[in-house]
């Protein structure tokens, strides 16, 4: 992800749910780790219960995985990235409309409300914003803006998942390069 500017050192995390537990990517793991993740600092926990916010290691948006999962059985990854070409409309608060026929099964990309990275506030925005889409994650994935922040994208499969955050990157990148067509 790091290589294709899908994310950057910033931040950003990765999860998957296996069975009743979950697998997240470390706090810091573009910054001190530089995407090159040790597998012995991924953090592991169950879902039924808050133990893993009290790991030191626990990413800042590990609150919104937990509330995906836990909502959305057929959620079992999630991607939280920073891409190159869709930050701009993080920033902006703007959706992403599809442009490309690729794109076109994940509608128009919403933007979720601000809220600071690390709150519940922003896990139950999060939440709201995706209530309806259950059908996008069960056929690919479901993605959405973080207002001032980066993508949140969730779906059945981890391949899928980022296959979607790279579409949505190329995507944004269609609609900036057009304002550059005569």
């Amino acid at each position: 992800m790091f290589e294709r500017r899908l994310t950057d050192l910033s931040g950003g995390n990765i999860s998957m749910r296996v069975g009743e537990r979950i697998y997240i990517t470390p706090r810091y793991s573009g910054a001190r780790q530089h995407w090159d993740v040790d597998p012995g600092t991924i953090v592991i926990g169950r879902l039924d219960n808050d133990d893993i916010l009290n790991d030191p290691g626990f990413s800042r948006e590990g609150k919104s995985h937990l509330i995906v999962y836990r909502n959305f059985p057929d959620a079992m990854a999630i991607i939280h990235a920073h891409p190159f070409y869709a930050l701009p409309f993080c920033a902006a608060s703007k959706p992403i409309s599809p442009v490309l026929e690729s794109n076109e099964k994940f509608g128009v990309i919403e933007v979720v409300p601000f809220a600071p990275a690390h709150s519940q506030e922003l896990a139950d925005n999060i939440l709201a914003t995706l209530v309806g889409k259950e059908d996008r994650i069960r056929r690919h994935s479901a993605g959405l803006l973080l207002a001032k922040h980066g993508v949140f994208v969730i779906s059945k499969d981890i391949d899928l998942c980022l296959d979607a955050v790279e579409r949505i990157n190329w995507n944004a990148w269609c609609i900036l390069a057009q304002k550059m067509l005569p």
